[in-house]
C-alpha cells in the first residue's frame, strides 16, 4: 500500500505517463529499475540545480551529478534535494536503494547509503538527453529501485594470463556505471595470490596497483575483494594461521577492506573441511571480528559444485562455519547454469544462503572460442536465495562486458530479466558506434565447443532451420531460394562487420583483444559466401564454374586453418574459432557434399563417394556427434568427461587420407568395469584385424608399431556384455606414405590432394577403355595446360589446349587414342587435383 500511495502522488505531478512495472519497456536505464513511471513529456530546465538536503553528500555521487546537471552557481534555481529515505520496507533497507523523482518543480533523491546516491546518480545520467537544439532535456518520472543481491560482480578467479592492471581500472569502472559492486582479486596464475608466495608480501610495483584499485573501486562504489589460495601447500599449524594474517594484515595496509580465502581445485591436506572450517573461523574471530570496517568473510570450498560433494563435506562446513562467513557454490556442475533448484539444495547443506560464483564466461577450457553470447540459463525464480552473484569472466576483459552488462541486469532485477534484451542493450552499450555489427560478431561467437564440461550456449540460433532446409534441398539437387538469400545476407553482413567495427569504435583494447576472431570472423563471411555461389553454380549444372568456386571457397578454408595455426598458439587448445557451432559446420558440409557432387559420375551416386579425409566412425549413440580433433598430422575424438556405455559389438573409430600412414596411435579409455575390449585395424574398413602388442586390459597405452597398410583403427566391445568407459584419448599420429606415389593423389577421390605438375613434365592418362575423362586442374591464370592424344601407333595429336580448371573429354575426342598426355604451357606449375575416368 505504502509503494501505490507513493506512485499515485507522483502521479498527480506528471502529465501523461507511460506504463509502469509488469510491460516490457526498453528505458534506457541499466539496470532495469524495480518501479518505475515515466512520462512521454520532456522538459528542458530553465535555471541550474542546486543542492539541499543532507549534509556532506558523497563526493563521487555529487561529481557525476555536476557532470549530468546544469548547477546554478547563483541567482535563480531548481533544487536538488537528497534526503534519507524513511521507507521501511526491508528492500528499500538494502545498501544502494534509492528513490528518484523528476519533475518541473525540482529533482528529489531518497537515499539509504552513499551507494544509493551514486546509483541514483547513474540513473540520472541514463535518462538526461539534448533536445534538436542541444539543449538538456529530462523526462518527468518516478523511480523506486533496489537491487534483488547484495554483492554483485565478478571474481576474476580464471587460468590463464591474469588481467592487466588497466584492465582492471576499466572493469571497476564500468562495474560502477551498471551498479555492480564487488570485485574479487583472485586469478589462478598470481603466485601471491595461489602458491608459492601467497605467504610473502606483494613487490612495491604490484603492492602499489592494489592500492590504486581499492581507490579505484571507492570511487565507484565497489568493494574490493582480496582472495588468497593457500591451500596446495597449506600447513594445519599456528605459523601458518599466522602467515594468513600476516598477509591480510599488508593488504588491509593497502586499503582492502574486503577478503576471502578459497580452497578451490585443490587435494590432499589442504582439502580437509575439519581443518578450513576451523582456520576461517579463527580468522573470523582475530581479524574480521576486530575490524570495524571490513565486509563479512568469503570462502570457496573444495566441493564447490553438486557432481562434486558426494561426502560430508558441505554439512561440517554448515555446521562449523561461523554463520556470518560466506560460502561459495558454482551450481550442479563446475560449468552450470543456476538454478533456484540447484541453489536450495546447497543452502540446506552450508545452512546459508549460497554466494555463487557463476563460471561464465570464463573461457580458460576453450580458449580457442570468444564467449560473447547472452548471459542465460539463470533462474528469474531465484531471489531471495543467494548472498552473493559474481561472475568468472575470460581473460579479455573489454569481451567479457557483453555477458557482464547481463550479470548487472540480472542480480539487480531478477524477476524481470530478459537475457536475450539484456545482451542487445549490452552490444547497444559496449559499442554504441557499430552496434549492428558487434550483434552479428558476439551472436556467431557463443558457444565454446565440445568440451569437458559439457556446457554448451546457443549460436547462430536464427540459421539452424535455413541451414537445415538448404542442406536437406541441397543433397537432393536443389537450391532453396529464400534460405540461400537469407544466408547471403547473413554471410554478407558477416564479411563486413570486422571492418566496420575496426573503422567506427574507438575501444582499441575490446579490438585488440578480440582481433585474432575478428580477421577470422571476416574470412568465414566470404567462404560462407563462395560456398553459395559454388552451391547454385552446381545446381545449374555448369561443372566448370563450381569448380572454380570449389577452389575458391578451399581456399578461403585454408587461410582459416592458417589463422587457426598462427594466432592464439599460447591458448589450451590453440587457435582461432569462430561460428564452430553452426556456420563452420555448415560451409564444411556444402564443400564436401559439393566435393561428392564434382566427383560423382553416371555410375557413381554423389552419396556413394567417400571423400579421403581425417574422419571418425562410430555405431556408439553417444558418440555419433562427438566432434573430430583434427591437426596437421593427427586424427582423434575430442575428450567426453561422461560414461559411455558401449554395446557388444559396438565400436568407436577413427581413419585417416589414405596418403598417409600412422607412425603411432595412443588411447586413454579409463573405467571400463569388465573385459572384452579388442584393438583392431583395416585398410578399407571392411576387413578387420588385430592390433599386436596391445594390453586390451590397460586403461591407456601408446603403441608405436601400426601396420604400415593401415587406414582404420578402432576399439570394438567383442564381449557378449555392455561394457562402461571414459574416452579421454583416441588418436592417432600420422606422418605421409613414403610408399604412395605422388601420382596416386591424382586418383584418390579426394579433391583437396594433389599431384605438383612442373613445367616440361608431363603426366600419362590410359584411356582406351573409358567414354570420358574429367580433370580437376588448378593453378596460374598465365598458364596453360595441353592434353595430346598418343595412339598406338606412336600417332600424336592435340585435344585439348587452354586454360587450367574443370576439363571434360568425350570418347569422340580421343576415341583414335590409347593415352593422353597431359603438360603445361608456361613457366609455372598446375596441380593436378583429380582424374576421373568412367
Amino acid at each position: 500500500m505504502k509503494t501505490q500511495k507513493y506512485l499515485l502522488a507522483i502521479l498527480l505531478l506528471l502529465s501523461v505517463c507511460g506504463p509502469a512495472r509488469g510491460q516490457q519497456l526498453s528505458l534506457g536505464i541499466f539496470p532495469e529499475p524495480q518501479e518505475v513511471i515515466i512520462s512521454s513529456r520532456t522538459y528542458t530546465p530553465p535555471y541550474g540545480y542546486a543542492l539541499r538536503g543532507i549534509d556532506h553528500p558523497d563526493a563521487d555521487a555529487v561529481r557525476l551529478l555536476e557532470e549530468t546537471l546544469p548547477f546554478a552557481k547563483s541567482g535563480k534555481s531548481l533544487p536538488l534535494e537528497i534526503k534519507r529515505l524513511k521507507d521501511k520496507a526491508p528492500e528499500m533497507r538494502r545498501s544502494g536503494a534509492y528513490t528518484l523523482t523528476i519533475t518541473q518543480k525540482g529533482i528529489t533523491i531518497g537515499i539509504v547509503d552513499d551507494n544509493s546516491l551514486f546509483y541514483a546518480a547513474q540513473t540520472l545520467k541514463q535518462l538526461t538527453n539534448r533536445d534538436a537544439a542541444g539543449k538538456q532535456v529530462l523526462p518527468l518520472c518516478a523511480i523506486k529501485d533496489y537491487p534483488d543481491v547484495l554483492f554483485r560482480g565478478t571474481v576474476e578467479g580464471f587460468y590463464g594470463q591474469p588481467w592487466s592492471h588497466a584492465d582492471r581500472i576499466e572493469q571497476i569502472r564500468f562495474y560502477g556505471r551498471i551498479k555492480l559492486n564487488t570485485y574479487i582479486y583472485g586469478p589462478k596464475d598470481d603466485p601471491y595470490h595461489s602458491s608459492p608466495n601467497w605467504r610473502e608480501p606483494y613487490p612495491a610495483e604490484e603492492a602499489g596497483h592494489i592500492r590504486e584499485l581499492v581507490r579505484e573501486a571507492a570511487r565507484n562504489k565497489v568493494n574490493f575483494v582480496w582472495a588468497i589460495h593457500p591451500g596446495l601447500d597449506i600447513q594445519w599449524n599456528r605459523t601458518d594461521s599466522a602467515n594468513i594474517l600476516a598477509k591480510f594484515e599488508k593488504m588491509y595496509d593497502l586499503g582492502v577492506r574486503a577478503f576471502a580465502v578459497f580452497f578451490d581445485d585443490i587435494s590432499g591436506e589442504g582439502a580437509r573441511p575439519e581443518k578450513q572450517a576451523g582456520l576461517l573461523n579463527y580468522i573470523h574471530e582475530k581479524f574480521i571480528r576486530e575490524k570495524d570496517d571490513v565486509q563479512p568473510l568469503i570462502m570457496c570450498p573444495t566441493e564447490y559444485n553438486r557432481s562434486w560433494a558426494k561426502s560430508d563435506y558441505l554439512d561440517l562446513l554448515g555446521t562449523r562455519l561461523d554463520p556470518a562467513i560466506q560460502v561459495m557454490w558454482t551450481g550442479d556442475r563446475v560449468v552450470a547454469d543456476i538454478t533456484k533448484e540447484g541453489v536450495e539444495w546447497v543452502n540446506r547443506r552450508i545452512r546459508r544462503p549460497a554466494y555463487i560464483w557463476w563460471n561464465f564466461p570464463v573461457s580458460d577450457y576453450c580458449q580457442d572460442h570468444l564467449l560473447m553470447g547472452p548471459a542465460y540459463g539463470l533462474d528469474t525464480r531465484a531471489a531471495g536465495t543467494m548472498a552473493g552473484f559474481v561472475s568468472n569472466p575470460m581473460e579479455y576483459a573489454e569481451a567479457s562486458k557483453v555477458a557482464l552488462f547481463g550479470v548487472g541486469m540480472y542480480t539487480w532485477n531478477i524477476e524481470r530479466y530478459d537475457p536475450a534484451r539484456a545482451w542487445k542493450e549490452a552490444c547497444d552499450f559496449i559499442m554504441p558506434e557499430a552496434p549492428m555489427a558487434f550483434r552479428v560478431f558476439c551472436e556467431h561467437n557463443s558457444d565454446p565447443g565440445p568440451n569437458g564440461h559439457q556446457y554448451r550456449r546457443e549460436e547462430s540460433a536464427n540459421y539452424v532451420a535455413p541451414i537445415r532446409t538448404f542442406l536437406a534441398g541441397y543433397k537432393k539437387n536443389r537450391f532453396p531460394e529464400q534460405s540461400a538469400n537469407l544466408l547471403g545476407t547473413l554471410f554478407a553482413q558477416i564479411t563486413a562487420s570486422p571492418g566496420m567495427i575496426y573503422g567506427q569504435s574507438p575501444n582499441k583494447r575490446l579490438i585488440e583483444q578480440i582481433n585474432p576472431w575478428l580477421i577470422q570472423f571476416e574470412l568465414l563471411g566470404k567462404a560462407g559466401t563462395s560456398a553459395l555461389h559454388m552451391a547454385h553454380a552446381w545446381y545449374e549444372k555448369d561443372r566448370a564454374y563450381t569448380w572454380q568456386r570449389y577452389l575458391e571457397t578451399s581456399a578461403l578454408l585454408d587461410s582459416m586453418k592458417l589463422i587457426n595455426r598462427a594466432l592464439n598458439q599460447r591458448a589450451q587448445p590453440k587457435g582461432v574459432k569462430v561460428g564452430s557451432s553452426v556456420l563452420h559446420p555448415f560451409i564444411m558440409d556444402l564443400y564436401r557434399q559439393t566435393s561428392r557432387n564434382l566427383l560423382s559420375t553416371d555410375g557413381i551416386a554423389p552419396d556413394e563417394v567417400k571423400i579421403s579425409i581425417p574422419s571418425l566412425f562410430t555405431n556408439i549413440d553417444q558418440l555419433r556427434s562427438q566432434p573430430c580433433a583434427e591437426g596437421d598430422h593427427t586424427v582423434g575424438y575430442v575428450p567426453l568427461f561422461e560414461v559411455v556405455k558401449v554395446e557388444p559389438d559396438h565400436y568407436l573409430g577413427i581413419g585417416w587420407e589414405i596418403q598417409k600412414e600412422a607412425e603411432s596411435f595412443c588411447f586413454n579409455l579409463p573405467k571400463s568395469n569388465r573385459p572384452g575390449r579388442v584393438f583392431e585395424w583395416s585398410a578399407d574398413g571392411k576387413s578387420w584385424r588385430p592390433i599386436p602388442h596391445v594390453s586390451t586390459e590397460n586403461a591407456k597405452d601408446t603403441i608405436r608399431s601400426i601396420d604400415p597398410k593401415a587406414r582404420y583403427i578402432r576399439m570394438r566391445n567383442d564381449s557378449d556384455q555392455p561394457m562402461e568407459l571414459y574416452v579421454l584419448g583416441f588418436e592417432a599420429t600420422t606422418k605421409q606414405d613414403p610408399r604412395i606415389h605422388e601420382e596416386l593423389m591424382m586418383y584418390d577421390m579426394n579433391l583437396d590432394t594433389y599431384k605438383h605438375l612442373s613445367p616440361g613434365e608431363t603426366v600419362h592418362v590410359k584411356c582406351d577403355d573409358v567414354s570420358t575423362v574429367s580433370f580437376f586442374l588448378s593453378g596460374s591464370n598465365e598458364n596453360l595446360v595441353s592434353i595430346t592424344g598418343l595412339a598406338q601407333d606412336g600417332e600424336k595429336n592435340i585435344v585439348y589446349q587452354g586454360n587450367v580448371g574443370y576439363i571434360l573429354l568425350t570418347k569422340t575426342m580421343f576415341e583414335d587414342f590409347s593415352s593422353l598426355e597431359l603438360t603445361t604451357i608456361g613457366k609455372a606449375p598446375i596441380h593436378i587435383h583429380q582424374i576421373v575416368r568412367e
